[in-house]
């Protein structure tokens, strides 16, 4: 099943400057099979369910092997069964109807 996330994941107890650990997350990301779109608040990934989830577990594996001893992460999610919508479709019909 397609699924697109929103994903957000924060590390806790490693200061205020956290750029180091979402470069690491985008790297872990943008595996085959994944579409990601960085946003100011996290990042937008778009695939399979299976390769999505199991990104976000590299990731949490990854931030706590850079030294980071907790993180919080939020994940927004849809999936569709009646079409296959992708990251840009959803944008781009939202910009259609504003004209």
């Amino acid at each position: 099943m397609k699924v697109i996330v929103d994903l957000t994941i924060i590390p806790i107890g490693v200061g205020v400057s956290l750029s180091r650990y979402v470069a690491a997350c985008e790297e872990v990301l943008n595996r085959p099979g994944l579409k990601t779109a960085l946003h100011a608040n996290g990042t937008n990934v778009e695939g399979e369910w299976d390769d999505v989830f199991a990104a976000i577990k590299a990731c949490h594996e990854t931030v706590h092997g850079m030294g980071a001893p907790r993180i919080h992460t939020t994940v927004k999610l849809g999936t569709r069964t009646d079409r296959v919508q992708s990251l840009e479709d959803k944008v781009d019909s939202v910009v259609a109807k504003l004209g």
